[in-house]
């Protein structure tokens, strides 16, 4: 997709607040400090708009960024940062819950994990309430420029095992400074729309054939 036109749309801080939007929405989730807003800048073709931070737990809402007014971007809080108050931290989760299990527009949930590193606990735990609530994530493995390349396979493998990857999750290596990986997870993106847009086209065919016998 030729991305020009991005813009973080609304901020959601509770589930009252969520937009009544009819676009496909994919989310990102990971622990705080993944990458994540590195990764959703790289992929929009900007260097701020979502905000980058070395300070981890920066993101404490849903952030709704549209794209080409054809898709929405939602970035979701970060997780598994032990500073952030337990109040604070439940009231994130809970939203981000409730998001995930109610939103309809919502296709795909891609899930960031630091390829340096085995999957920690609130990562599979991450991957498995996704999972269980009928999506396969893909997973965008950060920070590959920090390993070599003849590690990177290896590393991949360690991620797949210790996520107990299921067959039909994909996983991209990916890096914000050389932009490896970029084109992979747009290509499923481009893959996504062209599905729901096939669905629509059957759900309008469906409906005319239905009025007509009617």
């Amino acid at each position: 997709m030729n991305v020009n036109n991005v813009f973080l749309e609304v901020v959601v801080g509770n589930k009252s607040q969520l937009p009544d939007f009819h676009k496909v929405e994919i989310a990102f989730g990971g622990k705080s400090n993944v990458g994540k807003s590195s990764l959703l800048n790289c992929l929009i073709n900007r260097k701020a708009l979502a905000r980058t931070s070395g300070k981890p737990g920066k993101t404490q809402t849903l952030n709704f960024y549209n794209v080409e007014d054809k898709l929405r971007f939602v970035d979701l809080p970060g997780y598994g940062y032990a500073k952030v108050s337990k109040k604070d931290q439940e009231r994130w989760g809970k939203l981000t819950d409730e998001y995930l299990m109610e939103r309809q527009q919502l296709r795909l949930v891609v899930l960031l994990i630091d390829i340096r590193h085995e999957p920690g606990k609130n990562d599979k735990m991450m991957y498995d309430w996704i999972v269980n609530n009928g999506f396969y994530p893909l997973i965008v493995a950060t920070k590959a420029d920090k390993l070599k390349r003849s590690q990177v396979q290896q590393h991949v493998k360690m991620i797949k095992n210790g996520l107990n990857l299921n067959v039909n999750c994909k996983i991209i290596p990916f890096s914000a400074v050389t932009k490896q990986g970029k084109e992979q997870i747009w290509e499923v993106f481009e893959e996504l729309l062209e599905e729901v847009e096939v669905e629509k086209q059957e759900d309008a065919l469906a409906q005319e054939e239905s009025e007509v016998e009617e």
